[in-house]
């Protein structure tokens, strides 16, 4: 079966819709045919007149979607091409030129890719070195056999290093472990210590705020003892002179050592340790 002869069976086989080979084909009274999947897509899709009529992609004949019948002519004529033209899986525009619909034969060294023979003479690839595809498959394949190996030997140093990754990750978390208690406990002590420290000192200020304030109690006290006989003795002193000459003369010498013995000091008690008041200047 020659190349061309191909791709005409190809062409009468081909969806008008998907462009791929049929697929359980559906024929209009037109003549085209259609995928199944395609056709009904198309009548689902497309505007029908009020007598739900839908018109052919190709040629745009009027149909109504009652009027598809099945094709299994040319559904066999395609299952055929598949099978024994293209074999399982493959595509024909695998081993056609897309360009001239011939068998592609040719390796272009140049190009790297294989052409049939009138691309061999078309100006792209005049002048090209070429060979049959079969003489350079051996060499491709030494080619990519030794590219695996490599690739391989690459995957290889990579999954290595990956695990030295991971046993250097480990042992990292495993020593920053018992540094990380380490430190916890050397901070927890630390804090020990302070809230010793801080007990202490709370212990010495409230002793010296006692000692403090039991000061400045009795300087207070005194004050008032004495501001109280400085008032008695201003309001007798008031009173003699405002009386009599007896009254004034009477017992002067016990007024006068009255007089001697009050003395308000002129100083603000200062307080014990290292802790002031603001009044302490």
């Amino acid at each position: 079966m020659t190349s061309a002869l191909l791709v005409d069976i190809r062409d009468e086989v081909t969806c008008p819709i998907c462009l791929e080979l049929l697929t359980e084909p559906l024929s209009i009274d037109c003549g085209h045919s259609f995928c199944q999947a395609c056709i009904m897509g198309n009548s689902t899709e497309s505007v029908m007149g009020q007598d739900g009529e839908s018109n052919c992609p190709v040629c745009q004949t009027s149909y109504q979607p009652g009027d598809l019948r099945p094709n299994r002519h040319l559904a066999n004529i395609a299952d055929r091409l598949r099978e024994v033209v293209l074999g399982p899986g493959m595509q024909l525009e695998g081993i056609l030129c897309v360009h001239h619909g011939e068998k592609l034969q040719l390796f272009c060294k140049e190009d790297g890719k294989l052409i049939c023979w009138l691309c061999e003479r078309s100006q792209e690839h005049r002048g090209h070195h070429t060979v049959l595809m079969e003489e350079v498959v051996h060499e491709v394949q030494e080619k990519f056999q030794e590219s695996l190996r490599k690739l391989r030997l690459e995957q290889q140093e990579a999954e290595r290093l990956a695990a030295v990754i991971i046993r250097k990750r480990t042992s990292w978390k495993n020593q920053m472990e018992p540094e990380r208690h380490r430190i916890q406990t050397e901070f927890n002590k630390l804090r020990s210590i302070l809230d010793k420290e801080e007990q202490r000192q709370l212990k010495k200020l409230e002793e010296e705020e006692r000692k403090g304030l039991s000061i400045l109690e009795e300087a207070e006290n005194e004050l008032v003892r004495q501001s109280q006989s400085l008032r008695e003795l201003i309001s007798d002193l008031e009173l003699r002179c405002q009386g009599s000459a007896v009254e004034l003369l009477q017992d002067v010498s016990d007024v006068m050592k009255r007089f001697s013995s009050i003395k308000v000091t002129s100083e603000v008690p200062h307080t014990p340790g290292t802790f002031k008041l603001l009044t302490d200047t």
